[in-house]
């Protein structure tokens, strides 16, 4: 897991637009060395009351072979629903071990619901 892109913002892009249920929705990070980068939306967690988002980054043939993950804090404008969601970088170590861990419970409930669906 990384979260090392610095000052990076969230931009909405065309691939965001859900066209079949089955697409990934996905968004496009602009980085601090100019370059951007696609990431899958793999879940939006809420530990103590905040919502942080998991991206996993793709890369140019849309694909992530190291399995590496980022998390951000998460917000929405509720009072302007079209502006775009705010993403802020975990700095404190204490937090980003709380969201690491929220998200591999996320994975085993994942992980379990499957096993029951297969039964």
């Amino acid at each position: 897991m990384n979260n090392n892109q610095n000052e990076d913002n969230l931009r909405n892009s065309e691939q965001d637009q859900m066209i079949d249920a089955k697409e990934e929705m996905t968004v496009t990070l602009d980085l601090m060395d100019g370059t951007s980068i696609t990431c899958a939306i793999v879940t939006i967690l809420t530990v103590k009351e905040q919502d942080y988002i998991v991206l996993l980054p793709l890369d140019e043939n849309g694909e992530n072979s190291d399995g590496e993950v980022w998390f951000y804090r998460y917000s929405e404008n509720e009072a302007d629903p079209n502006e775009d969601p705010e993403l802020e970088f975990i700095e404190d170590d204490e937090e980003y071990e709380i969201v690491a861990d929220a998200f591999d419970e996320y994975l085993d409930s994942v992980e379990f619901d499957e096993v029951m669906d297969e039964e």
